[in-house]
């Protein structure tokens, strides 16, 4: 095997490649990345049995061949190489990379002896490449980094003909977007659930490429999720959960009592009261009433209050929140005003149900954005 190619392009191609490496995987060869060269095409792989990443580039292909080197090393080293051609001969045991007056001798791992990568099931959707990236990042705030329910862990991709609903839940609160999209040969609907750190791994190695094909296998027995973009593709096999939650059921349409404020007059009011708050008393109590929301948080030792103007749509209503759940989704609303409507709780009508957050266009006028940012309310210290 011997090829040249661009550095830029390489370095681009092995970073993307390498950020879908396990930190600590089960064997060596999988902690490798596939080199295969042929007919001026470079095509760079890594699979673990359960992510796959693969991208093809344009290479200067002298002679045609199949190899294995360390993932995270060639990442290392083609990152910081000058910006010069780079040459790879494969030399017995050996990967020679060159470029300019540099030269490193890579050890092979063995190539016999690494999983094949899985197929790509056919295209379920296509939905616009910004759009997509938006919506992973807006929803992935809610999911649980350590829960022992799977779907916690986990992004919700719930697709018909024309939209698909991403979700994220974590034991406090829910996150939900729905972006228009070009759904293909699909009856009803279809639903797959994969693990948030794959979801946001995707959406930092697929900005700016454009459309963005979701492929959903229903027919596997674990089920597996592809996604395409460009040259650019990553496979995964989905979480195993027979029942995800009726996340529908939490966010209902007939709400009547809601409060609109400016949303970084809020934001700015919380970190500010929020300044006083300790482990002991890790809440902030809000008080919507009809033209203000008050902030309040009292420690052993200091308190803070402040008030935000508001324009409350029903009865008023206490409330208090961690400040670092009501923070997260805030930053994800887009528009200059917040719209918060109370819920009842289902289950005791004698207890505050959840908040939802959305973005209004203004005071007076709804937004046309699908985010919507569900919040438990902290019952503790009442």
């Amino acid at each position: 095997m011997k090829f040249q190619v661009n550095k830029d392009v390489i370095a681009e191609a092995v970073a993307f490649a390498a950020r879908m490496l396990q930190n600590k995987p089960t064997s060596q060869v999988l902690s490798g990345m596939r080199l295969v060269a042929d007919a001026n095409s470079l095509q760079i792989s890594v699979f673990d049995h359960d992510v796959s990443a693969q991208t093809d580039v344009v290479a200067n292909v002298e002679t045609s061949g199949t190899t294995l080197v360390s993932g995270r090393l060639l990442n290392e080293i083609v990152g910081r190489l000058p910006n010069q051609p780079v040459n790879f001969v494969l030399e017995g045991t050996k990967v020679v990379l060159s470029c300019g007056s540099s030269k490193f001798e890579l050890a092979t791992l063995p190539i016999e002896q690494y999983p094949t990568l899985p197929p790509i099931p056919a295209v379920t959707g296509t939905i616009d490449g910004d759009a997509f990236i938006t919506a992973i990042r807006r929803v992935s705030v809610a999911s649980a980094k350590d829960s022992t329910r799977p779907f916690q862990k986990g992004i919700q991709i719930k697709a018909d003909a024309n939209s698909v609903m991403f979700t994220a839940a974590d034991p406090n609160r829910i996150a939900r977007c729905k972006v228009s999209w070009l759904g293909k040969n699909l009856n009803g609907e279809v639903s797959t659930v994969v693990l948030t750190k794959t979801m946001q791994d995707i959406e930092k190695s697929f900005s700016n490429l454009g459309e963005v094909n979701i492929c959903i296998a229903q027919e596997s027995d674990r089920g597996m999720v592809a996604f395409q973009a460009k040259n650019r593709v990553v496979t995964t096999v989905v979480l195993n959960i027979e029942n995800y939650p009726d996340i529908d059921q939490y966010f209902p349409t007939n709400l009547t009592d809601s409060v609109v404020i400016n949303k970084q007059d809020l934001i700015d009011a919380t970190r500010r009261v929020e300044l006083v708050v300790n482990e002991s008393e890790d809440t902030i109590r809000y008080s919507f009433e009809p033209t203000l929301v008050q902030l309040d948080s009292t420690s052993s030792e200091n308190q803070a209050t402040e008030s935000v103007e508001a324009t409350l749509v029903g009865n008023p209503t206490n409330l208090r929140f961690k400040p670092w759940l009501f923070h997260d989704g805030l930053a994800q609303i887009t528009s200059e005003f917040v719209k918060i409507e109370f819920t009842k709780n289902q289950r005791d009508p004698q207890r505050p149900g959840p908040i939802i957050m959305s973005s209004q266009t203004s005071k007076d006028a709804a937004s046309p954005d699908t985010y919507r940012y569900l919040l438990n309310p902290n019952m503790l210290k009442r």
